[in-house]
């Protein structure tokens, strides 16, 4: 069960609102859904949290690169959410060229070729330059100005993260009116 929702920091303290990312495909649009949350580009965290396995936040502040952080990058990887967050750029590949398709199908056009094969026991090898890394993974620290360091958010549990930030940032109350 997953549980998603944003915090954006307003004038008047912490706002919350449980949103709905089954029509986000990018972090491109994770974040211009996370600017349209708040009118004067203030802070806002994208929460996300597959009850149990992981949690991931997304920082946005403003017209900034988004800064991402997930608590275990190999069990994201595994969720339609976890691969919006995991990008080519946070795992430190090259983004994936036109040739890829190539290599994913057979010459009779088919999807069980022989490179489809070879990526998908990549994924699994952990030297592998496409592995996925289990464990945390991203910017630790995207919340060091708000009063919580990286010590901390490294410490954070998937069963209680979202809580324990929201409680830190005294929301807590906000964000569990929308959960």
């Amino acid at each position: 069960m997953y549980f998603t929702a944003l915090l954006a920091r307003t004038d008047n303290g912490w706002e919350a609102s449980d949103t709905e990312l089954d029509d986000v495909e990018s972090l491109d649009e994770l974040a211009e859904l996370a600017r349209a949350a708040t009118p004067d580009d203030e802070t806002v965290l994208v929460c996300i949290e597959q009850e149990g396995a992981w949690f991931g936040l997304v920082r946005v502040d403003g017209e900034d690169d988004p800064r991402i952080f997930v608590s275990d990058a190999a069990r994201a990887m595994r969720s339609a959410y976890g691969e919006i967050l995991l990008t080519d750029e946070l795992l430190g590949r090259e983004p994936e060229g036109p040739d890829v398709l190539d290599q994913l199908a057979g010459l009779d056009g088919s999807q069980d070729g022989e490179g489809a094969e070879a990526e998908e026991e990549d994924d699994h090898e952990p030297g592998s330059p496409d592995a996925v890394p289990r464990g945390p993974l991203g910017d630790s620290g995207l919340l060091a100005d708000l009063g919580i360091d990286a010590g901390t958010v490294l410490k954070l549990t998937p069963d209680d993260a979202l809580g324990e930030i929201a409680d830190a940032l005294g929301c807590a109350e906000v964000l569990e009116a929308v959960r």
